[in-house]
């Protein structure tokens, strides 16, 4: 999108466009599973030009890098949501298709809830760890990052996490 003012355009040539080809290396590097960086890139533009003529405009550069950012952030966050429907909204559920039986369903859902008493039964913050990596996907680092802690301790209370649970469904009857 061009500004459509020459001040505007003016502005844009001298602030915002120097730094596109730093910018896009910035998101790559940071953001490696980002599906288009460019769209990335072109928003944050339309957004610090929207800034700028809502007010004066500090630091350009910093303004364009921040906001890519947490575009970037957004988007893979907003990726990774998972759409949970009511099975009487969904017209594909097993118990219409007939794909699975009874039995088969309530062994999946026992199972679920076995898994859900074995991480409630984790002490604090490895049920912490074991809940962002499993439930949320996220990497040590960014556990780390999130809980303030080191990725060493993430990745003992992981282990201790997995081997907790494991004991639990011993317990229970499970291999």
């Amino acid at each position: 999108m061009p500004p459509q003012n020459p001040e505007q355009a003016r502005w844009f040539a001298a602030e915002l466009e120097p730094h596109t080809a730093a910018l896009r290396a910035y998101l790559v590097a940071h953001f490696r599973s980002l599906p288009d960086v460019d769209d990335i890139v072109q928003e944050s533009f339309v957004r610090v030009l929207r800034l700028r003529e809502s007010g004066r405009v500090e630091s350009p550069r910093a303004l364009l890098f921040a906001t890519a950012r947490n575009l970037a952030v957004d988007l893979l966050r907003r990726q990774r949501v998972v759409a949970f429907e009511p099975m009487t909204e969904n017209s594909d559920s097993f118990v219409v298709m007939g794909s699975a039986n009874v039995a088969e369903s309530v062994s999946q859902s026992e199972l679920f809830d076995l898994l859900r008493q074995a991480i409630a039964s984790l002490p604090e913050r490895c049920r912490q760890v074991v809940t962002l990596r499993m439930a949320y996907g996220l990497s040590q680092r960014e556990i780390a990052a999130r809980l303030g802690i080191s990725e060493h301790t993430v990745e003992r209370q992981m282990g201790k996490g997995v081997r907790r649970c494991t004991e639990f469904f011993a317990r229970h009857g499970l291999p």
